[in-house]
């Protein structure tokens, strides 16, 4: 053999020892892929990419890394469609989330990694971001694409359009607030088109149709697309007649409304679970005692719209809306889609395929299927019959075929 004839033996051998090297086998009692369930099922996995998903002993490639999680349900990684990541706070005794002494913004991004970490505890692997000052979002985007921080993959929209009596969305206005927001780099663009925010869940209307309609073109010309606000019923009703890719909260929307989202694919964002949260953590938030009767009641009401849009066909994602200490219970939405009427399996297509499929990866993410990122989420118990499982039993999360949560022991 000559000398050249070994080299290239050699390089074949190590290229070959690599490729089964980073080949896994990860095995599951039980596989929910986003579609379907299977039992004993094993998920090829060659880098951050899926390449087969099997059944038994016999789906095991030969010399591939086997990690056995067959006392575990295996879902698809979740995605959250409403966060605010960088909202953080450091829970220090006698602090409030809001009000405390301003930071530099890579203080609070570096801070934020907190945020990330327990967002990545309940599943989520991904998530779109609506609303961040100072290119902070932009920021934790770039810096978890590139590896140097671990968290969700981001979707971004950089701060938020709104409308005031002195500062209206004319159309040479939005060509200039969209411009500039492209220009930094947002995947989207959000438009505030009612109040509420926090314990404040005053619906009234604050963008006109009009107003709604010339952002949505703007965006769409520009490539991006458009989530509206409105916690109040008469925005709902715009931002869906105005063309709006996705709409957030909402309360009291008319059967006409939940129609036209069918109609046209809007994505209903409803976010019950967020005033949940701002009931539970009003000590913390310092809201006053008469904060949590309007709460309570607008919970009733958001839920009640979700019932019908759940019987109606609406395209109903998962969105927490997640604030400072409510990272790390994002998934806690799936229980209201449960009560609204949705089995357990529509409520996980809520956090995956739907989407995917809204935020334009439904290719690669959403599903567990060769040609698909290694996603992965490994539950205690059984997601797909009881709801409940998610909230405690996250025992492993895989993004992109790496091990980024272990809580087996």
């Amino acid at each position: 053999m000559t000398r050249r004839a070994i080299i290239a033996l050699f390089v074949t051998l190590f290229i070959a020892s690599a490729a089964h090297a980073q080949t896994k086998a990860i095995r599951f009692g039980k596989l929910w892929d986003g579609t379907k369930t299977m039992n004993d099922a094993v998920v090829v996995v060659d880098g951050d990419r899926i390449t087969a998903v099997g059944t038994g002993n016999a789906a095991v490639p030969k010399g591939a890394e086997v990690i056995d999680l067959r006392t575990y349900t295996g879902i698809p990684g979740l995605i959250d469609l409403h966060t605010h990541i960088t909202y953080y706070w450091d829970r220090k005794p006698g602090t409030r989330p809001r009000g405390g002494p301003p930071r530099l913004p890579a203080v609070t991004v570096y801070l934020a990694q907190d945020n990330a970490r327990r967002t990545l505890e309940t599943g989520v692997t991904t998530i779109r971001d609506l609303n961040a000052s100072n290119d902070m979002d932009l920021a934790m985007r770039d810096l978890i694409a590139m590896g140097s921080m671990i968290g969700p993959r981001m979707f971004v929209a950089g701060p938020g359009l709104s409308s005031r009596p002195n500062q209206r969305l004319t159309p040479d206005a939005v060509a200039t607030l969209v411009a500039a927001r492209v220009k930094s780099g947002v995947d989207w663009i959000k438009v505030f088109g009612s109040r509420g925010s926090f314990e404040v869940v005053d619906g009234t209307q604050t963008v006109s149709f009009e107003e709604m309609r010339t952002v949505v073109n703007a965006a769409h010309d520009a490539g991006k697309k458009v989530a509206i606000h409105s916690y109040g019923a008469s925005g709902v009703h715009d931002a869906v007649f105005a063309g709006a890719d996705s709409v957030e909260h909402g309360a009291d929307v008319d059967d006409e409304t939940l129609r036209e989202m069918v109609r046209w694919g809007t994505v209903w964002v409803p976010t019950v679970d967020h005033n949940r949260y701002y009931i539970d953590a009003k000590d913390e938030f310092g809201f006053a005692p008469e904060s949590v009767g309007p709460l309570k009641d607008y919970i009733e009401r958001n839920l009640e719209s979700v019932k019908h849009g759940v019987k109606l066909g609406v395209k109903i994602g998962m969105g927490s809306d997640a604030v400072y200490t409510m990272f790390g219970q994002n998934t806690r939405e799936l229980e209201w889609l449960v009560k609204a009427g949705m089995t357990p399996t529509q409520a996980l297509t809520s956090a995956t395929t739907i989407p995917a499929e809204l935020l334009g990866i439904g290719d690669r993410l959403g599903r567990v299927a060769p040609g698909y990122l290694a996603d992965l989420v490994a539950v205690e118990g059984d997601p797909t019959a009881n709801i409940l499982a998610m909230f405690s039993g996250v025992k492993a999360v895989f993004k992109e075929g790496k091990l980024v949560v272990d809580k087996r022991q």
